[in-house]
C-alpha cells in the first residue's frame, strides 16, 4: 500500500485513498488523461459514463427523467433514447439543471460505492461536472485537461463524428474552461502528441504523488526458466517493441511505428508475453464503464494457442476482476474464434451485441467492436457491482 504524508488531505470517507478530481470541457481529452493515470496504477472512475447508468431502464433515475422530459424520450426497446434527451438539455440549460438534479445524487453514490471497494490506492475521477456536482470537495488533488475550441471542436467532429453545429452547441453550453483551471492544482494542456501527454502526467503524478507510486507502476518482467513464458503488463515505453510484433506478424500495408502505438496507449492497455525476453503474443484491451474489452489479440503462430490464449485471458480476467468489471468481451479473428472447446473451457460463448442482456453492456460492445471481427463475451460475476445503486 502507498502511503501518503499529506494526512490533512485524506477524507475519512476514503481512508487509505488518494483521490484525484479530472475535468474539463469536452473534447479537452480528459478520457486520455485518466488512462494514462491507470497506466501509472489508479484505479479510474469515469462519472459521465455512471450518469448513464443511472437512467438506464430499471435504475432509480429511469422513471424521474421520463417524468421530467415525457415518454418521447423513450426508444423502442424502452431503454431512454440519449441522442433525444442530449437535443433537449443541451439547448435548454434549465432543462440540464433538472436532469443534473437527478443524475448527480446518485452518480455521487456510485463512485463512493466503486472508492470504497477499490483495491488501489489511488483513485481518478473523471466527471465533465466535477466543479458543479460538488465531487471536488471531495478528492485531494484537481486535474483539468484543457484545450482550444478549435481542437475541440475538431475532436467532436472528427472522433465523435458530431455535426459541426451540434460539436459547437455542446462546446459553448459549457462554463469556461478558465474557472476549472483556477480551481487546479495540475493543468494538461492536452494539444500535442501522446507522448507529450504522457510526460504531463508523469511530472503531475510525481509532483503531488510519493516516489513509490512511480516505482510500483513500472512494469518488471517476471523471471522465466529459458523456453517459458512471461506475461506483463506494458506501458508507452514498449510502444517500438508492440509496433515491431504487429509489422512482424501481419505484415500491414503502411507499418506500424512506435508513435502509433503510443496514441493507442490513450485508448487501450497491453498485456505483453514473452518468451526468452522476446515479444511474442500481445493482447490489447480497455476497461470502461465496469467492462473488459479485449480489442486486439496478435499470437506468434508459432506458440501453441492452446497454451498461450488461455494464460493471457486469465491475466487478463484477473485484473479485470480488480477493477470491479462485470462482463469481458473479447473481439477476435473468426479464426481463432473456431477453437470451440477452448473458449468454452474459459467460460466464454459467442454473441451478438444486440443480445446481450445489459444496456450497458450492449453499448459497450457497438463502442469497441472492430470490423470484421466476432465477438466472445463472459460474465465475470453474478451480481452486478452497481445494483444497489
Amino acid at each position: 500500500m502507498v502511503g501518503f504524508e499529506r494526512e490533512e488531505l485524506r477524507l475519512s470517507d476514503w481512508e487509505e485513498k488518494f483521490v484525484i478530481g479530472l475535468t474539463g470541457n469536452i473534447g479537452t481529452g480528459k478520457s486520455v488523461v485518466r488512462r494514462m493515470l491507470e497506466h501509472l496504477g489508479a484505479y479510474g472512475i469515469d462519472a459521465d459514463a455512471l450518469a448513464q447508468r443511472t437512467y438506464a431502464r430499471g435504475a432509480p433515475g429511469y422513471q424521474a427523467v421520463i417524468k421530467q422530459f415525457g415518454h418521447w424520450i423513450v426508444a423502442p426497446d424502452g431503454e431512454i433514447d440519449r441522442g433525444r434527451l442530449g437535443r433537449i438539455v443541451f439547448a435548454d440549460p434549465q432543462a440540464l439543471a433538472v436532469l443534473e438534479e437527478i443524475v448527480h445524487p446518485l452518480v455521487n453514490q456510485a463512485i463512493d460505492f466503486l472508492i470504497k471497494r477499490s483495491v488501489q490506492p489511488v483513485i481518478v475521477v473523471e466527471a465533465i461536472k466535477l466543479l458543479e456536482a460538488g465531487l471536488d470537495k471531495k478528492c485531494n488533488s484537481i486535474w483539468v485537461a484543457a484545450a482550444p475550441k478549435e481542437v475541440q471542436l475538431t475532436r467532436l467532429t472528427m472522433q465523435r463524428r458530431m455535426r459541426k453545429a451540434e460539436a459547437f452547441q455542446r462546446i459553448e453550453a459549457q462554463p469556461a474552461q478558465e474557472l476549472k483551471i483556477a480551481a487546479a492544482q495540475i493543468v494538461i494542456n492536452n494539444v500535442g502528441s501522446i507522448e507529450d501527454t504522457w510526460r504531463q502526467v508523469i511530472a503531475g503524478c510525481k509532483q503531488i504523488l510519493p516516489p513509490e507510486f512511480i516505482e510500483l507502476s513500472e512494469q518488471v518482467e517476471p523471471t522465466a526458466a529459458k523456453g517459458e513464458f512471461s506475461i506483463i503488463r506494458g506501458n508507452p515505453s514498449h510502444s517500438a517493441e508492440i509496433a515491431e510484433l504487429f509489422n512482424r506478424l501481419e505484415k500491414p500495408v503502411h507499418p506500424l511505428l512506435a508513435g502509433d502505438i503510443m496514441e493507442r496507449f490513450g485508448e487501450k492497455a497491453y498485456l505483453l508475453l514473452k518468451v526468452d525476453g522476446k515479444l511474442r503474443a500481445a493482447v490489447g484491451w480497455q476497461v470502461e464503464n465496469l467492462v473488459s474489452r479485449a480489442t486486439e489479440m496478435i499470437i506468434d503462430p508459432d506458440l501453441p494457442s492452446e497454451k498461450v490464449i488461455p494464460a493471457l485471458i486469465q491475466v487478463m480476467e484477473r485484473a479485470s476482476r480488480v477493477l470491479q468489471c462485470e462482463a469481458s468481451l473479447i473481439f477476435t479473428s473468426p479464426k481463432l474464434v473456431k477453437q470451440d472447446g477452448l473458449w468454452q473451457n474459459l467460460g466464454y460463448v459467442r454473441m451478438l451485441p444486440e443480445t446481450l442482456k445489459v444496456r450497458a453492456w450492449q453499448d459497450a460492445a457497438r463502442e469497441s467492436m472492430p470490423e470484421g471481427t466476432l465477438m466472445l463475451f463472459k460474465k465475470l460475476r453474478e451480481d452486478r457491482v452497481l445494483r444497489p445503486i
